[in-house]
């Protein structure tokens, strides 16, 4: 009796011995840090639409203006926003655009004659635009933003008083700051104070706004910055 009372304690203590692993431990991986926070646009509380701060978010968060200042011109809403290369705003002004709507312009346009332009023609492409400081046919210094295609920035012309850009440009109605050739007019005050010291000695970059595609198709790279990581952009 007592050899199998021993034998049964046997078996209980060896079913009940844990078993032992073979082979090192693996360590616990720590777990990855969270993503940085994506950069934004200061736009130091001044109203805009959200395309503007889409793309100015954008451009902050890629770098894309590459440390250069850049400017956004909001078609829609015949506005242009000049910020520093950081991604704060310098200034933002009314401006007037082409008479007709759309983004992309007639291959040669720029060197068309304006009294040769049809209504339709009357385009301010949308893109981005490496710019920079040059003289025009008659040798004011204006910002050609895009030299080949004829496009610049400049105070408002008033060759033609039947245009009326001057009280256009200070119409609260979007439709009334369409009636250029496709070149961008700002208020002088705007362009003196603002672009011509911001672009003397250096290039900028200047992101024009779609208002029939969309800003993926017209800026190839462009993301969402709040959807940064995911497939949704617009």
């Amino acid at each position: 009796l007592l050899c199998v009372m021993l034998l049964v304690a046997g078996c209980a203590t060896t079913a009940t011995k844990p078993a032992v692993l073979s082979g090192p431990v693996s360590p616990v991986s720590p777990a990855p840090p969270p993503p940085p926070p994506p950069k934004r646009a200061d736009f130091e509380n001044q109203p805009s639409s959200g395309d503007t701060q889409h793309v100015a978010d954008w451009v902050v968060d890629s770098g894309d203006s590459h440390g250069m200042p850049f400017m956004i011109i909001d078609k829609t809403y015949a506005t242009v926003y000049m910020f520093e290369p950081e991604g704060h705003l310098l200034a933002e002004a009314p401006c007037l655009i082409g008479l007709t709507k759309g983004d992309v312009c007639d291959p040669g346009i720029g060197r068309e004659k304006l009294s040769q332009m049809v209504p339709s023609q009357r385009i301010t492409p949308a893109g981005r635009f490496v710019a920079s400081l040059g003289p025009d046919l008659k040798g004011k210094i204006v910002l050609w933003v895009d030299y080949n295609g004829g496009l610049g920035l400049h105070w408002v012309a008033t060759g033609n008083p039947k245009e009326h850009r001057l009280e256009r440009i200070a119409s609260p109605n979007p439709a009334d700051h369409r009636i250029s050739y496709g070149c961008i007019n700002v208020p002088n005050s705007f362009y003196q104070d603002v672009v011509k010291p911001t672009f003397t000695g250096k290039k900028g970059v200047v992101y024009i706004l779609p208002e029939v595609q969309s800003n993926s198709e017209t800026f190839k790279s462009y993301y969402r910055v709040e959807l940064k990581g995911k497939s949704a952009t617009r």
